[in-house]
């Protein structure tokens, strides 16, 4: 039995060594990906697979309720000292989430048996598929994202099977990039291995095992504290994705959160059917599965910053994912894109818990950590370049006691910007614009934090730009408390010329020399009433180019004379100035225009229509119904439904409906 003290010791050896495996890993990665935006995680595993401990400095933050357990069991040969096991398949076990994130694992042995092991994942800049860097929404099915491996052995007693890397190679487009990050990768489990080690020498075989399963109990004990102090209840929230594939119509997160005592059940029943785009979320059903937690993990951390990071903190919570819907869809669906539908899926899980701590959460973030990626051709060495140019991070949500954080706030401000002469180094582009985007803060007591917008030039034809989780063109970060909802992303070719091309939520676009792409994020939502903001904060937001002079009068109702406020001025106007509101949320023109007609009803009864479909029928009928409702409301949704069934009579109907046929 471990006292306080010794666990957290043992608590800080183990981040300690997680931080050790980090920064081997970021020190010798070959991709700008890698090295500078910092897409990978390492972590710690007990001998049943389950994280134990992660780094807090470097790194993803998804992954601290990761388990490997499914895929270590599908290695079909037994593990040996120096072995490394791989994946890189959605659908085998169910650890990587999309083909160009590749985990390894490796068993740490003592006394001749497997005591921990080691892992993590490199995002590969490229797995080969239909378009460069693998990642688009308009891909319909997972064989068209790249090559992918099954759980197997990439290393054998510390010997590559080079067979293996050759095979790779041939089918992605990059290889040296893949090959040395997963090399990297491999030292990096290396060093975790002999920190193990050091830790076993320290508290003894069977200590550092009781110590391990004493950590996760610890995990789970401070998020069982955490869920006591909210009170008990039902809260419900939505949110879109503004594209449930090209052009199409928008898709629906659901979420009926039922805190109960210490424990939570998240139900996501009534978002949309799997999709026929690559925006699904492979969950597989596990119902702590921690893509589907990752929202969970920031409020706790939030609301905690002293808690353990560990699968501890899963096991209170409870999710509930019907297959063939959007979070839980069968293969051969593609999945690519589901870091896009995870940003939407952490606003719905905030939206959800703000209602029940409203004094305690912030406002909605950008929730489009749009990152841009490049395929070209270098003259100066005749070469073909395929490179992550730099994510474009919005801004966090109004907090509770402060603005929400420009550029790269909450959920997405682990994604670190790669400086522009390290790129423009790297890959033949000329940066024309990187910063802040002024006005796109939502408006509040708080300020929303605000977008960021890059644009670069290209000089080789037919250059290939992928900007992958393209997203919030036209649903805005939400505002709450009396704030205001934030500004919009988009993406513009050639803005202000006679040739400016306008993409909204499009991930792919070719340019030809000369062409500059422009791309801006969404702003993060504002908390609380604007015109109660202090004038002087306003003031101080247009000096620094955060606000205009204009949004400054229109939005607080603050008048400027010389950068200095005009006090009777600024009175007379927030006196003009019609309140706020009582609505708990304030989602902008767009979203409210758009539930005039669809309405939470009406999606509802949508989705139960789809849910009694078979799963190949549902993403075509949902479109047929889009298609063809007129009006508002359930009863347009059956009508609707109804023209489907009759335009194509092989289409499943459910009992009622073909009751009612009859």
């Amino acid at each position: 039995m471990f006292d306080k003290m010794t666990l957290q010791v043992l608590a800080n050896h183990a981040r300690a060594a997680a931080e050790n495996m980090a920064h081997t890993l970021h020190r010798t990665a070959h991709s700008a990906f890698v090295k500078e935006t910092q897409d990978f995680t390492v972590m710690l595993m007990d001998r049943g697979g389950d994280t134990f401990a992660v780094p807090m400095e470097l790194g993803a933050t998804w992954y601290p309720g990761l388990t490997y357990g499914r895929a270590i069991n599908l290695v079909e040969e037994e593990y040996r000292p120096g072995d490394v096991a791989f994946t890189n398949d959605p659908y085998s076990g169910h650890v990587a989430t999309h083909a160009p994130d590749t985990h390894l694992w490796k068993p740490v042995f003592s006394q001749g048996e497997i005591v921990a092991w080691t892992g993590g994942h490199i995002h590969n800049t490229d797995m080969g598929g239909a378009v460069p860097a693998s990642l688009s929404r308009s891909l319909t099915e997972i064989h068209q994202e790249g090559i992918r491996f099954p759980p197997m052995k990439l290393v054998r007693e510390g010997v590559f099977d080079e067979q293996i890397m050759r095979i790779m190679s041939t089918n992605v487009r990059k290889p040296a990039l893949n090959v040395g990050d997963i090399k990297a990768l491999v030292g990096a489990l290396g060093t975790g291995e002999r920190k193990v080690h050091a830790m076993i020498e320290r508290f003894g075989h069977q200590g550092f095992l009781s110590g391990v399963a004493a950590l996760k109990e610890q995990a789970e004990a401070q998020a069982r504290a955490i869920l006591s102090e909210i009170p008990d209840g039902t809260y419900v929230f939505a949110d879109y994705a503004d594209e449930d594939s090209d052009e199409a119509n928008p898709c629906r997160l659901k979420l009926t959160l039922r805190i109960h005592g210490d424990e939570a059940v998240l139900d996501f029943t009534g978002s949309d059917p799997q999709l026929a785009s690559s925006l699904n979320v492979p969950s597989g059903g596990d119902p702590r599965h921690t893509i589907l937690l990752v929202g969970v993990y920031y409020v706790l951390y939030t609301l905690n910053p002293r808690i353990l990071l560990n699968t501890g903190l899963t096991r209170p919570f409870t999710c509930i994912t019907p297959e063939g819907t959007v979070l839980n869809p069968v293969s051969p669906a593609a999945v690519g894109m589901r870091s896009l539908t995870c940003a939407r899926l952490r606003s719905v899980i905030f939206g959800a818990f703000v209602q029940a701590i409203p004094d305690r959460m912030p406002a909605a973030p950008a929730g489009n950590n749009c990152i841009v990626n490049v395929m070209t051709r270098d003259e100066r060495s005749q070469k073909t370049v395929i490179a992550a140019v730099n994510p474009v991070v919005g801004g966090g949500g109004g907090m509770p006691h402060r603005d929400g954080t420009n550029g790269s706030g909450a959920d997405a401000a682990y994604l670190k910007n790669t400086p522009i002469e390290i790129t423009e180094t790297e890959v033949p582009v000329e940066f024309v614009k990187y910063g802040l985007a002024r006005d796109t803060g939502g408006a509040g007591r708080w300020r929303g934090g605000l977008a960021t917008e890059m644009a670069f030039r290209v000089f080789t034809p037919d250059s290939r730009i992928t900007a992958r989780n393209r997203d919030r063109s036209f649903f805005r970060p939400w505002g709450t408390g009396g704030g205001r909802a934030a500004g919009l992303a988009d993406m513009v070719v050639n803005p202000g010329t006679p040739e400016e091309r306008r993409m909204g939520s499009k991930d792919t676009a070719i340019l030809q020399p000369g062409d500059v792409l422009e791309v801006r994020s969404a702003g993060g939502g504002g908390r609380g009433n604007p015109l109660e903001r202090e004038p002087w904060r306003v003031a101080r937001d247009v000096a620094r180019g955060y606000v205009s002079k204009e949004a400054a009068a229109r939005d607080y109702g603050v008048i400027l004379t010389d950068g200095e406020v005009d006090e009777d001025a600024t009175a007379r106007a927030r006196a003009a100035m019609p309140a706020p509101g009582t609505a708990f949320f304030h989602y902008g023109p767009e979203r409210e225009g758009y539930e005039a007609r669809w309405t939470a009803e009406a999606y509802d009864r949508l989705t139960e229509i789809l849910a009694a479909l078979p799963i190949h029928w549902r993403f075509f009928t949902k479109t047929e119904i889009f298609r063809r409702i007129e009006g508002s409301g359930a009863a347009a949704v059956e009508a609707a439904f109804e023209a489907t069934c009759a335009r194509f009579p092989d289409l499943p109907r459910p009992a009622r409906h073909a009751e009612a046929a009859e």
